[in-house]
């Protein structure tokens, strides 16, 4: 009998630590697992999600799309993926999950994590979990009254912003930018339909960041720059201030933000948090099984150390 299928999709995903930690977990419980990753052109997505396509692994192994059990999605396609699969079954196709997972999907409009069962899938964004639970954790942060500052409203900064409104969270403010207009226009209209968070958002400009900077007390990139070697920072080093804490959703590497960051003495971390707890959550959706945390943080750790040398 073959292994059942887990993977990632997204273009590209090559550089992806998931398969480490996943793998890692399914030999820790006897599941007789593979995690693998598949590059899904945009173009590709539709019929990857609601059909049954050939589809070739990093690798070069070709599967089936529909023998895939689970899968997480990445760059770029985060939101288009609930934009497709939410019209076919809005409701039944995120039922038996907790709220607060129904209310990440539904404010963040992005998904990240899918179940495949015989006859239907079932859709979450495990990156608003990860987010919050890595504040939590690596962070130490308590963002009750706190003013936030956001870079980047694509699928991840989607996620970030649902985790932060989440009723027990106590955010006061989050100023998001992006340097896409056509990514912050599609954000805008999504968010401008939730009454109860739209008060507490702020989309600004460019210009405006200098002076928002300074009123808040988190700032958060969810961009991917800082990815590539040689990224600029998001923000210029001489805005930074005492008191700030700062988030930077980019794990593989050691960001010029939080160089940056660092050199001033102020706490930061990188992304490596949210991507092992987006990666429990999804563990479990898809198992049923708790998931061996340290394994899977360990493993992630080495994975990192690795790319770090490189």
């Amino acid at each position: 009998m073959n292994p059942a299928i887990y993977g990632l999709i997204g273009y590209p995903v090559r550089h992806s630590l998931s398969p480490l930690m996943h793998n890692a977990a399914f030999k820790k419980l006897g599941i007789d697992a593979e995690y693998r990753l598949f590059e899904v052109r945009p173009e590709e997505l539709e019929n990857f999600l609601l059909k049954d396509v050939p589809v070739n692994d990093s690798e070069g192994k070709r599967f089936s799309s529909q023998e895939i059990k689970g899968f997480n999605i990445t760059i770029p396609h985060k939101v288009r993926a609930r934009e497709i699969l939410w019209p076919i079954d809005g409701s039944g196709l995120i039922k038996n999950i907790t709220v607060r997972q129904e209310y990440y999907v539904f404010l963040s409009g992005a998904i990240n994590t899918v179940k495949r069962d015989l006859i239907k899938l079932y859709y979450y964004n495990t990156d608003a979990e990860g987010f919050m639970k890595s504040i939590e954790e690596d962070l130490a942060l308590n963002t009750n009254g706190k003013n936030v500052l956001v870079f980047g409203c694509g699928g991840a900064g989607r996620a970030v912003i649902a985790g932060l409104t989440w009723k027990n969270t106590g955010i006061k403010k989050i100023y998001i930018y992006d340097t896409s207009k056509e990514v912050i226009e599609s954000a805008k209209k999504h968010f401008s339909r939730f009454d109860f968070v739209k008060d507490k958002l702020e989309f600004i400009s460019l210009e405006q960041v200098p002076e928002k900077i300074k009123e808040v007390n988190l700032l958060v990139n969810a961009s991917p720059v800082g990815m590539k070697e040689g990224d600029s920072s998001v923000v210029d080093s001489s805005l930074l201030h005492k008191g700030l804490y700062v988030y930077d959703v980019v794990y593989n590497r050691k960001t010029q933000l939080i160089k940056d960051v660092e050199q001033l003495g102020l706490l930061a971390v990188g992304g490596s948090g949210m991507l092992l707890y987006q990666g429990v959550a999804a563990f479990e959706l898809w198992t049923g099984k708790k998931a061996p945390v340290e394994v899977m943080r360990e493993a992630l750790e080495k994975g990192l150390r690795q790319c770090q040398s490189r």
